[in-house]
């Protein structure tokens, strides 16, 4: 649970290596939960080649405090147990053995969600959430726009289309969407693409930006499927078109 957030993820144990069915048998709690997170990863693939991109190009650093992000907030000042995960993700692991709900502090800002129920959480306060067996706590950032991909097996599987592009509501958002080759180092000789999307919460507006650069191999059109979040739970989907040129999303 707690190394499907962190940049570099194995999905075995130390050595000797193990399976997750060599861990527990398939149906067990353990296998189950291992499974779930592996897939979350892959899926989650988009967006945390981003952030590694974001790391090559701008300094970024993708296992982040609280006090990189909350600079104004002093009750981060001393966790050292929760942190964000790029810029949407609060991740709270769970260290204590047997334990089933831990302490949280859910840092000041226009709100989080929990990622499994979508149930909207106010900033700037402390809380007891569950922590059962097979899920560890982990929100969203009001403002968020997190890219998945398709159930892949490996990361260069296949090109990320469709993509879900979710837009947690509640507060203006940003997120660029980072793609290359994936298999060399070509994004040094500028074999890159680059997507930005933002959005207005005022106006519930999502702007998809041009596209930015190119890559041999590159998607030259795609689909976005855009899901809205809010405090209201998860809106209609739409699906659009894109084909390298601005577009807006209401």
């Amino acid at each position: 649970q707690f190394g499907a957030f962190c940049p570099l993820f194995r999905a075995h144990g130390q050595y000797p290596f193990r399976e997750p069915w060599e861990i527990a048998p398939e149906g067990h709690p353990a296998y189950e939960s291992i499974v779930y997170y592996t897939k979350l990863r892959y899926a989650l693939m988009p967006y945390v080649y981003s952030l590694a991109g974001k790391t090559w190009f701008e300094d970024y650093t993708i296992m982040r405090p609280l006090v990189m992000d909350f600079m104004n907030d002093e009750a981060v000042a001393n966790i050292g147990d929760t942190y964000m995960f790029g810029p949407a993700f609060l991740v709270a692991p769970v260290y204590e053995y047997g334990a089933r709900s831990r302490e949280m502090y859910f840092p000041e800002c226009n709100g989080w969600y929990d990622f499994y129920s979508n149930e909207f959480v106010e900033g700037g306060q402390a809380m007891t959430v569950a922590a059962p067996y097979d899920r560890m706590p982990l929100y969203v950032r009001a403002g968020a726009i997190v890219p998945f991909g398709p159930e892949i097996q490996w990361s260069d599987e296949k090109p990320a289309d469709v993509i879900d592009l979710y837009v947690y509501q509640g507060a203006d958002g940003e997120f660029t969407l980072y793609e290359d080759e994936n298999v060399n180092y070509n994004y040094e000789k500028g074999a890159y693409s680059k997507i930005a999307f933002s959005y207005d919460d005022r106006m519930k507006l999502l702007s998809i930006e041009e596209r930015e650069g190119e890559f041999p191999g590159m998607l030259e059109e795609r689909t976005f499927n855009i899901i809205p979040v809010s405090k209201n739970g998860v809106g209609k989907t739409q699906t659009v078109k894109y084909n390298g040129l601005s577009m807006k999303v209401v």
